[in-house]
């Protein structure tokens, strides 16, 4: 496999072509989990997905990693499917968790994968497709808003000491060049 810019694009192109497909099972998933978990969460629809891949894809170290993960997913292809198990399953957790955007949000994705991977067949299909499809809508159901815990600031935010320009005798920042800290910056959705 060579990653090129232009190959990356092409990836972008193929998961935004599969973004009402996405939509779908993000939806199934997200009224599956609103059960389990007795909450409301929004639905989603195919243009909310298609930005959202762009928003991915214009990430550009994102976007690579996104783009192989897909693209060995695409064509993983095993003789009789259980012996790639393994690799499938990584692969669709990894790619799921790389979509979300990091931890905390991460492990949530690659936990989702796993519950919409089981409700995903294509049996036309390689080893690898419905991992592909599931892994999609796991990282976007789960970067996309709308769930209410997400809506709002987190109640484990400690207020910074000194209004968070060092509380430790002047010391500004924490010497790594971050401006400012946690609490200032906007919460990813």
């Amino acid at each position: 496999m060579r990653l090129t810019p232009e190959a990356v694009r092409a990836e972008r192109d193929r998961v935004r072509d599969r973004a009402p497909a996405v939509a779908r099972l993000v939806n199934e998933t997200r009224e599956h989990l609103g059960e389990l978990f007795a909450t409301g969460v929004d639905p989603v629809d195919a243009g909310t997905v298609a930005r959202e891949v762009d928003a991915v894809f214009a990430d550009g170290d994102r976007a690579v990693n996104v783009a192989a993960y897909v693209a060995l997913l695409r064509e993983l292809d095993v003789s009789g499917d259980y012996p790639g198990f393994v690799v499938d399953e990584r692969l669709g957790r990894l790619l799921a968790a790389t979509i979300a955007g990091g931890d905390p949000l991460g492990l949530l994705a690659e936990a989702t994968f796993h519950l919409v991977d089981v409700r995903t067949h294509d049996d036309g299909g390689t080893a690898g497709s419905d991992d592909l499809d599931a892994a999609l809508a796991a990282g976007f159901q789960t970067r996309l808003p709308g769930w209410s815990w997400r809506e709002s600031a987190s109640p484990f935010a400690v207020e910074p000491i000194d209004g968070g320009r060092g509380g430790r005798g002047g010391d500004q920042g924490n010497g790594e060049g971050e401006e400012g800290d946690a609490s200032e910056r906007p919460r990813e959705r």
